[in-house]
């Protein structure tokens, strides 16, 4: 490694410290500040001067000490070891950490993203001779039960392969030498990349094919795509969490990446330790067979909470090129958000609203703008996806702070939450009436291929019903329900099916945690049909506590516990019993 002039510590502020006599260092370079050789970020240089944010606590240090630059960008290692891994917010392994420190985590302690002991079996796919470009596939590894890594020609190093190898290696063993313009390359199944550039890819495509997720408030009202970006903001115990848990579980992407952003230290340590217990229902095996988290606790030195997204992001893109379809959750970029006000309040910078740094709309449409579905570097054509789902938690829930509106402008999808629906225990606690997706065109023609035509318009109807139940609310709590025509009070019945019997859903039930796209169809059928009968039979003079009466509701109300291959014929049932109930009622 090149040798660089030492500059000195001049002055502390909590995670910022300044050098001085440290001409030449760059824009987020990496350096290691004082006697134990803190790691830390350069975020603003004048003249020889040199901001650091310290990535640990700077407790102890003193002006004077050795300040030492590496001459690299904050970078994290790419490569086997990934999948099943905890990390935190720089891609320390936590594992590592605890059998050299303990249960804390000491200052100066450092380790290496990817085990460099630990060997992976390689088996080449490509023969010594083949013309490569970047992005191009040399060799597979078996990473985890479910997922096989994919050995990548690092971008800008194309050329002839010269010679390629098979069996068990570390991943700082050379494993394929290519011929580049500027010479031989030694290829490892190490990558090193800066976490705050994109990752390269071929072409980026619309977003066209929907990320399901088994939600029903989301697959059928508000929509994401793959590649595409949401947001869940809500206030304390609205049910964020969950709401990325079961995304994490259900949705159907290859590959989650979590990063808990600031949260309680409790809260994560439960991450921790359920995340592994987690079953993943679409392979059979443990769902941290591929999955990777990244935990900075709200206890933790602040200036790693606001790299750890960027860790997250960079190891997403890095398995979306191998061709996988990646969910990245972040938990929650609020807190993202104030480890940047922290640090911008450090250096003296001009606050803009609320306390935030004027560039905070900047920073974070540059996050959400790494979403995307593309297709990937390389001869072969593959395709790969990024979906970011990022919780907001605005003080007191209120929306209308500077975090929840700069992503409310960038996003595709708002997944807005409500205390008063979870106080009322409707989960997931999304508002249909204020969130919307920005994904419905776009993915119409996947829906009608998929699940037919009828789907959307169901979709419609039932949101439709939604507002007017909304709108006739203010004229009930004013002459209560009897005062309305019959029509209005059946359809204020239908607005309760809907959103206790379709949209309400059991996180925690066996069957009901997850609704398939054909039985989110065949319910909204159910409910659409009994709608339809009301309303003929109201027609022929029939009250609406006849209607409410019948018993086939109490059925309706339990079909979301049917599993999904039954439905089918428990709903040909329900048609069946709602029109036979009807029928008499009418006799």
């Amino acid at each position: 490694m090149k040798e660089f002039k030492k500059g000195i510590i001049k002055s502390i502020a909590g995670p910022l410290v300044i050098a001085e006599q440290i001409a030449g260092c760059e824009m987020y370079e990496v350096v290691r500040v004082g006697e134990e050789g803190l790691m830390g970020e350069t975020i603003k240089l004048i003249e020889d001067l040199a901001y650091i944010q310290v990535y640990e606590d700077t407790t102890g240090l003193k002006p004077g000490e050795p300040v030492t630059r590496t001459g690299m960008p904050l970078s994290v290692e790419l490569g086997p070891g990934i999948m099943g891994n905890f990390y935190d917010g720089i891609q320390r392994p936590l594992q590592s950490i605890k059998e050299q420190a303990g249960n804390f985590i000491t200052r100066g302690i450092s380790a290496p993203g990817l085990d460099a002991e630990k060997k992976w079996d390689f088996t080449p796919v490509v023969e010594a001779g083949a013309d490569l470009v970047e992005g191009d596939i040399v060799g597979t590894v078996p990473e985890s039960k479910v997922i096989t890594h994919k050995i990548m020609i690092p971008p800008g190093k194309g050329g002839k392969l010269l010679e390629i190898k098979k069996g068990s290696f570390t991943v700082n063993d050379v494993v394929a030498v290519v011929e580049t313009a500027e010479g031989k390359a030694e290829i490892t199944m190490r990558q090193q990349w800066p976490v705050r550039i994109g990752r390269p890819s071929r072409e980026k495509l619309p977003p066209e094919v929907p990320l399901l997720t088994g939600q029903r408030i989301y697959d059928t009202f508000f929509p994401v795509a793959k590649g595409g970006t949401a947001a869940i903001p809500g206030g304390f115990g609205t049910g964020k969490t969950v709401s990325q848990h079961q995304l994490a579980k259900w949705a159907n992407s290859q590959i989650v990446v979590y990063v808990g952003c600031g949260e309680r230290g409790n809260e994560m340590t439960e991450v921790l330790d359920t995340f592994p217990e987690l079953d993943d229902p679409t392979t059979g095996e443990k769902l941290m067979e591929r999955s990777t988290l990244i935990a900075n606790t709200s206890n933790m030195p602040v200036a790693a909470r606001e790299a750890s997204i960027y860790t997250g992001v960079t190891i997403a893109e890095y398995y979306r090129d191998m061709g996988y379809d990646v969910a990245l959750m972040a938990d929650s970029t609020s807190r993202w958000a104030e480890a940047l006000r922290e640090i911008s309040g450090r250096l003296e910078e001009m606050p803009g609203e609320e306390g935030y740094p004027a560039y905070l709309a900047t920073r974070l449409s540059a996050f959400y703008e790494r979403a995307g579905r593309v297709v990937t570097l390389g001869k072969e054509e593959r395709l790969g996806s990024v979906s970011l789902v990022g919780a907001v938690s605005p003080p007191g829930g209120d929306l209308s702070e500077p975090v929840s509106q700069n992503t409310l402008r960038v996003v595709g999808s708002f997944w807005a939450l409500d205390s008063s629906l979870a106080d009322r225990r409707h989960f997931p606690a999304i508002n249909w009436l204020r969130s919307y997706s920005l994904y419905l065109d776009p993915t119409r023609e996947w829906y009608n291929e998929h699940a037919t035509e009828e789907f959307r318009k169901l979709r419609t109807q039932a949101l439709a019903t939604l507002q007017t139940e909304a709108e006739l609310q203010e004229i009930v709590q004013l002459i209560g329900p009897d005062a309305l025509p019959e029509r209005e009070r059946a359809l204020l019945e239908i607005a309760r099916m809907i959103r206790e019997d379709y949209l309400q859903q059991h996180a925690y039930h066996e069957v009901d945690s997850y609704c398939s796209l054909e039985k989110q169809l065949l319910m909204l059928k159910i409910i659409s049909l009994f709608n339809e009968k009301a309303l003929e039979a109201i027609d022929l003079g029939l009250g609406v506590d006849k209607i409410i009466a019948l018993p086939v509701k109490d059925e309706i109300a339990r079909m979301k516990y049917e599993p999904g291959e039954q439905f089918k014929q428990k709903h040909e049932e329900l048609e069946k019993t709602i029109k036979e109930q009807f029928d008499s009622l009418r006799e």
